[in-house]
């Protein structure tokens, strides 16, 4: 309330070093090199300036930090930044030719190189992908004029990719932007199934007031939304082929509010596996989960440990995601670690549907979602510490003040409580060091004085004096990842046509993973069966088969794709592998392909009204979606 702020931010892997500037009506800055221990005030460093609020600290590789100030100086048209390459042990200090409209982006490998976006003359956006930097110039204030370029030798020389083009992003491999333009270019595009008014359309404006959105993907697929007509909440998940132009249908009735937030969460501790919510028919919420990248969803089991009462006839979990988080019912996500092999923490309840009005409580799953344990009563703050060794939380508090942190060592399923304060405290947040592998947490807020001016308060905890054994191969075990499966998933442990063996560690060893602490697995190829395929464009799952049977309003006709300039014709046998599926032997369908190379006409369309949303992977359409994969390729 008193416009005072804290803002604490990490720098470095392994370095220990925490930033921390506090403002009031003045700024001080502070440092820390042995992970929040002790801080010492480094403001002289910086000449006592005063940092932004917003974006004020770009935090690079290795040990590359960048300050951002907005201080008139004598004499310079710009604005000032701070640099640091030894995590903010020195600083130097530069004068910019322009003024930031958003963070610094550094270059993946070099981070000597950056892109900025100027407000002053004609604006740029930078996008770096490896030795590729993409850029959208615009030389005037209209919507539609922006020209999508890409440069190879860091601004030397631009190569345009397209041009009348809104905004454009990326996922893995590919690249895709939206356009406004009187006609459609032959490049790849997004192919959709047959839409309500026509059995074939290429861009799929089957409504103008469908919004799109690009929940996830990678090197091999990407997960997209489209929105039903109206003020539904709700559309319809489609996943992609390896290209990104073939879609199927993945999900119905897929959950996304009004401020177009999506549940949709990829669980990182294990391959394949994505959480989320949707809404029934009902009106009510119900979390799904999918354990083969989007080919089948299932309801989450009901907690081995929680019982949802006699007068509820289907009685599942169900998680909290991005739209509860928004109403403030929950303070945190659902919780994963790629070095956390098969945990996942999150907020839930249990019963026919998800409730917002039933307290939320913790629960843990430490096999990726299939299995569940209710572990915390009430909503908390989590985090994940050792790669999965330890896990620590803090009950969020809406009016009472925090003194409390409770930690566990085998994955939630017992708790100890530790007051790492004899003065308790307003909570603001939970920090650990990224990556996970750190064994100390800080805890800071701040409480009212004698004077009623806040004092803010970090703790910093560290298990490194509770947890003081360092692990040995005794302490681990061999673990088949996806083998508690139902009956009719296929085999146990096959998912996307492999399976994996972590080795892990175990519940009750009580150890330090450590910071050299590397995810170690074998994996072995699986026989093919239908649950490796989906079904391919102007297919669907027949009913309680898993048979792909013909769409009726599909035309029984080949589908023709215009690529680079020319036009593939191609026959299908109604399946289509997984992507990254990487079975072998097995079920084969009989696909048989045929190309043949033509030019592509060229397709004309209105030019679209100006609906837009500002962010990067979200669409009104109409839009024409035109992109290209393989980004690193020239």
């Amino acid at each position: 309330d008193d416009g005072s702020y804290v803002i604490l931010t990490w720098v470095g892997d392994g370095t220990g070093v925490k930033i921390t500037w506090h403002k009031t009506n003045s700024v001080i800055f502070i440092f820390s090199t042995d992970y929040g221990k002790s801080f010492h005030d480094i403001s002289q460093r910086i000449n006592h300036t005063f940092i932004r609020e917003e974006f004020g600290v770009s935090v690079g590789p290795g040990s590359s930090v960048i300050l951002t100030a907005d201080i008139p100086v004598l004499d310079n048209p710009g604005g000032i930044i701070f640099t640091s390459t030894d995590a903010g042990a020195t600083f130097k200090f530069i004068l910019l030719p322009f003024h930031l409209a958003q963070p610094i982006t550094y270059h993946f490998l070099n981070p000597d190189y950056l892109a900025a976006l100027s407000i002053d003359v004609s604006s740029t956006t930078g996008m770096i992908s490896k030795c590729l930097l993409l850029v959208t110039i615009v030389e005037a204030d209209e919507r539609g004029d922006l020209q999508l370029k890409r440069t190879q030798d860091l601004g030397k020389t631009f190569t345009t990719i397209h041009e009348d083009v809104y905004s454009f992003g990326y996922i893995g491999a590919f690249l895709f932007f939206s356009v406004m333009e009187d006609s459609v270019r032959c490049m790849k595009r997004i192919f959709l199934p047959p839409c309500a008014l026509s059995p074939l359309i290429h861009t799929c404006l089957c409504v103008s007031s469908q919004f799109y959105s690009i929940l996830d993907g990678d090197d091999d697929m990407l997960f997209m939304h489209v929105d039903n007509p109206g003020d539904t909440f709700f559309g319809t998940m489609y996943t992609s082929d390896d290209r990104g132009i073939l879609f199927s249908k993945s999900l119905e009735r897929h959950l996304f509010d009004g401020q177009r937030k999506s549940d949709f969460t990829n669980i990182t501790s294990l391959r394949g596996v994505y959480l989320t919510n949707k809404l029934d028919e009902d009106g009510r919420i119900r979390s799904v989960i999918s354990f083969n990248r989007g080919g089948m969803w299932r309801q989450l089991k009901k907690p081995e440990n929680v019982d949802c009462g006699e007068q509820v006839k289907n009685c599942n979990l169900h998680i909290h995601g991005e739209h509860s988080r928004n109403n403030r019912i929950v303070p945190m996500l659902a919780l994963t670690e790629p070095t956390a092999i098969g945990l996942v923490i999150a907020h839930g309840t249990v019963g026919d549907s998800l409730s917002s009005s039933q307290r939320p409580d913790v629960y843990v799953s430490s096999d990726g979602g299939y299995n569940w344990r209710g572990t915390l009563r009430g909503p908390h703050h989590y985090s994940i510490l050792d790669s999965g060794g330890l896990i620590v939380a803090v009950e969020a508090q809406h009016e009472g003040q925090v003194k409390t942190i409770k930690f566990s060592t085998d994955e939630g399923q017992c708790w100890k409580s530790y007051n790492f304060t004899e003065q308790a405290f307003f909570f603001a947040g939970l920090a650990s060091e990224p990556g996970t592998k750190a064994m100390s947490v800080s805890v800071w807020g701040f409480r009212p004085e004698d004077d009623g001016q806040p004092m803010w308060v970090a703790v910093t905890i560290d298990f490194q004096s509770l947890i003081t054994r360092e692990c040995n191969s005794q302490d681990y075990e061999q673990w088949l990842a996806h083998s508690t499966q139902g009956e009719g998933s296929g085999s146990a442990g096959c998912v996307l046509g492999v399976k994996e063996t972590y080795t892990r560690l175990k519940k009750q060893s009580v150890c330090r993973n450590g910071r050299g602490y590397v995810v170690s697995k074998r994996q072995s190829p699986c026989l093919c069966t239908r649950e490796d395929y989906l079904c391919d464009y102007g297919y669907y799952r027949h009913v309680n088969t898993s048979e792909c049977v013909r769409q009726p309003s599909t035309p029984n006709k080949t589908l023709e794709l215009c690529l680079n300039g020319e036009e593939d014709e191609l026959l299908t046998a109604g399946y289509r592998k997984v992507p990254s599926d990487r079975c072998e032997g097995g079920f084969s369908p009989q696909l048989s392909v045929q190309t043949i190379i033509r030019p592509c006409g060229v397709k004309t369309s209105p030019r679209p009204p100006d609906m837009y949303t500002s962010q990067v992977t979200h669409f009104d359409t109409p839009v024409s979606w035109t992109y290209t994969d393989q980004l690193i390729t020239p």
